[in-house]
């Protein structure tokens, strides 16, 4: 394995993941046999002419930007809510807000515009849509951050608009993949490592990062809260293990982990579609993205997990060149490569 500095792990993980939104996008809300019907057996699927990319990878950069500000101030802390906070506000107005945004995206967005309301008023406390953990990415590949800020800044950008604990946990979790898998850790380690994390992490509430936002659920304390989101994660564990026993490479994952509409399922179906194809990694956006469930959410967590795994350099030219936003995309992970 190459070393996170050579293998540019970021921009890996930056143009993966806006690679598989973008293959997913026309697949999207279709079955497998109309995906096949339309556009040929799936391990042939092309990238398609133009690039253009969802909400998701939208939504991503939006997040790097405001993580970016907010270290540019200082240490990373839970001030990051205010320029998260403003460039999810600037997405929302954006008119390239027009790739069928999630409607708990644009609820929440709208409300984090009231300069009277606490963003914890403005959270969705019972939303765990995959919007939480599409954009997580760029939490796991800023170099220099703690556990402590990494798990609380993963589940604060996610608690701005999805506030389900299970949402908070799977972002959590999904930041830890591609935190482990930029900085090598093998395939095949990777499920046993996500299990320890989310077991040992089970009832911690990072209050300092979440204040209050607990009280807006039904759940009589804090740890009651956390812990159901991450005992959500560790059933879906159960299931992308179990799938893994028994690998099915021509089945859809979704068959397996998930339809990816919520949290949880998108980071077991991602995985999936990437460790059946660990050294493959066009091969697992292509799996990703022919699947009867969340597409490109399914596809874009994929390629952030292999683009974090093999770095920049796996992605072949003539697509990463021409993915929308490329510009944008690289320039965020060349900050954190460095």
């Amino acid at each position: 394995m190459t070393t996170t500095l050579t293998k540019r792990a970021a921009t890996g993980s930056l143009i993966g993941l806006a690679l598989g939104d973008a293959l997913g996008y026309p697949t999207e809300f279709h079955s497998v046999s109309s995906i096949t019907d339309r556009f040929g057996p799936w391990r042939d699927m092309s990238l398609p002419t133009p690039a253009l990319v969802t909400d998701d990878t939208q939504m991503t950069l939006a997040l790097g930007k405001g993580l970016r500000t907010a270290m540019d101030r200082g240490v990373l802390g839970p001030d990051m809510a205010e320029p998260v906070r403003r460039e999810f506000i600037a997405w929302n107005r954006s008119p390239e807000n027009n790739r069928a945004p999630g409607n708990t995206c644009l609820r929440a967005c709208a409300l984090l515009e009231r300069p009277d309301l606490p963003w914890q008023d403005a959270s969705q406390i019972g939303s765990k849509g995959c919007g939480a953990n599409m954009r997580v990415a760029p939490v796991g590949l800023i170099p220099g951050l703690s556990d402590e800020q990494r798990a609380g800044a993963a589940q604060l950008q996610s608690a701005l608009t999805h506030g389900h604990p299970t949402a908070l946990a799977a972002s959590d979790l999904t930041a830890h993949a591609v935190r482990l898998l930029a900085h090598g850790t093998e395939p095949g380690e990777l499920v046993g490592l996500l299990r320890s994390y989310a077991e040992e992490n089970r009832s911690r509430y990072h209050e300092r990062w979440l204040g209050d936002l607990w009280t807006r659920s039904q759940d009589p304390g804090p740890e009651h809260f956390i812990a159901r989101g991450w005992d959500e994660c560790l059933a879906i564990l159960d299931r992308l293990e179990a799938a893994l026993r028994s690998p099915s490479p021509e089945s859809d994952p979704c068959l397996a982990t998930g339809e990816g509409w919520i949290a949880e399922e998108a980071m077991a179906t991602g995985l999936l579609s990437f460790l059946l194809f660990a050294d493959e990694p066009v091969t697992a956006l292509r799996r990703a993205a022919c699947t009867a469930g969340d597409s490109d959410s399914i596809a874009c967590l994929a390629g952030a997990f292999a683009g974090a795994y093999l770095g920049a350099e796996v992605w072949p030219a003539e697509w990463a060149d021409r993915i929308e936003y490329q510009g944008e995309l690289v320039t965020l992970g060349a900050l954190w490569d460095a």
